[in-house]
């Protein structure tokens, strides 16, 4: 039953993003990109971060290889899916070298050295300037077809990629990988003696975590036309993810996809209201997570919220100011 629900509530949320082009206006249709671009991110997160406990912080790296991959082969003439195609691929063959080393590192440590991972990857595209453009940027063949159009094609492409990361974060999480991530997460060194190959799964679940932003990332160039090193590498994107995923529920099905609509709405909220406040806030909604909702939103238990709400409710024989 539960899995019925999970899926009814996914199909209704992409259903409902997909249906914007031919009811809202381009700035809805904008929100409905990020939405759907950093759903797939907060789905990619989730492999490494809530089913195996990693706290990885080197999305930015994965999602800015991928614009650059893509930029690339496109204006080297790669027809575009083909240069989408290349760039995922390209950061699938490089997180998983990458994981080779840099899990070998745990807790603090790998989350200070997956940070280091997305320094290390803007500076390298900032100093090879024969090939990305340095700090100037780069231009990438833009997309055919009015604004309107291009928003569409891009938003479908997009909420493709979430069906797909989706759908392989719902296999993940019924297989043997799925069981093994998570024992991971409990107690790896349990794992590891009952026979979990941890090290081999730990790179699955980090290549998984990464291939679905470089296909976005490639996706983005596409649509935006113009990439620097400074956006496409950014630590602030690298922070978001996370979060939107403690929001709706680390290690849940649902959870990353309820966290990213919940967070891009409160921050077109607070970006249009508070625009000199917008970090601080961001910053108060992690503090906020850490210390009064550790487990997320969908792991709230809202019925007996609801009942203990009741309980607290003066009833018709007793005025507001009595009751114990």
């Amino acid at each position: 039953m539960k899995q019925l629900l999970c899926f009814g509530a996914f199909a209704l949320w992409v259903a409902m993003i997909a249906a914007t082009p031919l009811l809202a206006d381009n700035y809805t249709i904008r929100i409905a990109i990020s939405v759907s671009m950093f759903s797939v991110m907060a789905v990619s997160w989730n492999f490494i971060g809530g089913f195996t406990g990693y706290p990885s912080f080197s999305t930015a790296a994965f999602f800015g290889i991928g614009c650059y991959a893509g930029a690339i082969a496109q204006r080297n003439g790669v027809p575009l899916v083909l240069a989408w195609l290349f760039a995922t691929l390209l950061v699938a063959v490089f997180a998983a070298l990458l994981g080779a080393i840099i899990l070998r590192l745990k807790g603090h440590y790998f989350a200070i050295g997956s940070i280091a991972i997305v320094e290390l990857t803007r500076l390298i595209t900032s100093s090879w300037g024969s090939l990305t453009g340095g700090g100037d940027g780069l231009n990438v063949p833009l997309l055919q077809g009015n604004p309107q159009e291009v928003a569409g094609l891009v938003l479908y492409v997009m909420l493709g990629i979430l069906v797909l990361a989706f759908l392989t974060s719902v296999y993940v999480d019924r297989s043997r990988l799925g069981f093994g991530l998570k024992c991971i997460s409990q107690n790896e060194d349990a794992a590891n003696m009952v026979g979990v190959n941890t090290t081999a799964f730990k790179i699955v679940a980090y290549t998984l975590s990464a291939v679905f932003c470089g296909a976005v990332g490639a996706v983005y160039a596409s649509w935006v036309g113009y990439i620097d090193p400074t956006d496409s590498f950014s630590i602030l994107l690298t922070l978001k993810v996370p979060v939107m995923v403690l929001l709706g529920g680390a290690g849940t099905l649902l959870g990353p996809v309820l966290g990213t609509g919940v967070f891009i709405l409160l921050e077109e909220v607070f970006w249009a209201n508070f625009l000199q406040w917008n970090r601080a806030i961001l910053g108060g909604i992690i503090v906020f997570l850490i210390f009064f909702l550790p487990n997320g939103l969908l792991k709230i238990q809202y019925l007996e919220l609801y009942a203990a709400i009741l309980k607290r409710l003066p009833t018709r024989s007793q005025k507001p100011g009595e009751g114990s």
